[in-house]
């Protein structure tokens, strides 16, 4: 496998970044950041940096997602993520790798495609998003017309990969992670009795829910109830929380976003209700909302590939880097937009792919490289695609512990 990326982290630990707006350009900021840190080009290759890429005219990579809006969090994650990497890139490199530009859609599918076309116009060549399942839906239809490569960090929908063979995702499939959570609750005995609380209107979370409640059932788990919400009335989950204390479950399984379960959490509070709460990964995020006391989520346990608490040496770098550009810490998406990133540069190097290529050309060369490399980067270790774009690497439960995640046992 090639062991790129901790070698180019900590080439560029020194490297001082600053957040943009709702449309974010690079390409002159990483030509200024190459002249302050061109002495970690040769540090990076002395650390054991495989491949070259070839150097030559920038690639135009674009990224969408929502940084207005109801789903901002998570657009703005992905956006410093994809903005820090590339930053790294350029300065360690010694030359413009990567021009990048970011485009707001607000979380809507008919605004993520005027961003796309946008980008297009702009002259893009590679895709970075967008960030959720339905723009991600909209959006990657049109880059299967173009022969567009599209690396979407967050979308989670079987059918998204399903979109063509130019679309990847980097998380997890929906199906996946309802599969998994049922396994481990399962294997490890976690839960007698499960109730469901899931939001009907929202395709990941439903998505979740149908390939749990499946999986649930060959491993023997009882659900008892599975109560449902929607966009219109997700402002109090109460009633839904006692229909599973009232039906006696021992484990509520949470397939939702972390604002609706801090509500959920608050509820169980005020009501003495103590069963086992898991999520997945729309749980990353929990100890960061406003107003929420956290000693509310302890032993809280979630499905996710990435903890800013993680003790390894590419995760730790990261964290840092991060916090000193941004003034926060990453989330699960902030982690995987950089893993993006960092794995189509594995690409670029491997491929000799350089900016005179056409958009279709490049995409070619990276649907190659994809389904034939193995990846590590901040959301795991030897990751690798199939041909139709959806990604495989070991799946990691946390459990939060006085304020932190831990990995369970």
């Amino acid at each position: 496998m090639k062991k790129f990326v901790s070698a180019m982290l900590a080439a560029t630990m020194a490297l001082s970044l600053a957040a943009c707006g709702s449309t974010a350009d690079t390409s002159s900021e990483a030509s200024e950041s190459t002249s302050t840190a061109a002495s970690t080009d040769s540090t990076a290759a002395e650390s054991g940096a495989t491949g070259e890429a070839a150097s030559g005219t920038p690639i135009k990579l674009g990224g969408i997602g929502p940084i207005t809006g109801a789903t901002a969090v998570y657009g703005t994650a992905v956006k410093n993520g994809e903005e820090l990497a590339v930053n790294e890139i350029n300065a360690a490199a010694g030359y413009t790798v990567f021009d990048w530009k970011f485009e707001d859609d607000e979380g809507d599918a008919e605004k993520a495609l005027n961003a796309y076309n946008t980008l297009k116009d702009w002259d893009m060549q590679v895709l970075v998003g967008p960030v959720t399942s339905t723009p991600s839906l909209s959006v990657g239809a049109e880059t299967v017309n173009d022969n567009m490569f599209m690396l979407t960090p967050s979308a989670s929908a079987e059918d998204v990969a399903n979109c063509g063979d130019n679309v990847f995702q980097m998380c997890f499939t929906d199906p996946n992670q309802g599969k998994v959570s049922a396994d481990y609750i399962a294997d490890n005995a976690l839960g007698t009795k499960i109730g469901v609380i899931y939001d009907s209107s929202d395709a990941y979370s439903t998505g979740i829910y149908d390939a749990f409640t499946t999986e649930a059932e060959a491993k023997g788990l009882e659900i008892v109830t599975a109560e449902a919400f929607n966009s219109d009335n997700k402002s109090d989950l109460s009633t839904q929380l006692a229909k599973c204390s009232d039906a006696g479950a021992d484990l509520v399984f949470l397939p939702i976003y972390y604002t609706e379960a801090s509500q959920i959490l608050v509820a169980a509070n005020k009501s003495g209700y103590e069963p086992t709460f898991f999520g997945c990964d729309g749980m990353d995020g929990i100890l960061a909302v406003e107003g929420f006391d956290t000693s509310l989520a302890e032993n809280l346990m979630m499905l996710c590939p990435f903890s800013a608490y993680g003790e390894d040496e590419t995760t730790k770098t990261f964290v840092s880097a991060y916090e000193e550009a941004y003034g926060s810490t990453p989330n699960q998406f902030a982690a995987d937009a950089y893993d993006c990133v960092y794995a189509i540069y594995q690409c670029v190097q491997a491929g000799k792919i350089n900016g005179d290529m056409s958009a279709s050309e490049i995409c070619d060369a990276l649907k190659t490289e994809f389904t034939t490399m193995s990846f590590g980067g901040t959301t795991g270790e030897n990751q690798t695609w199939d041909a139709s774009g959806m990604i495989s690497k070991a799946p990691k439960v946390y459990v939060i512990k006085n304020g932190a995640y831990e990995l369970a046992a």
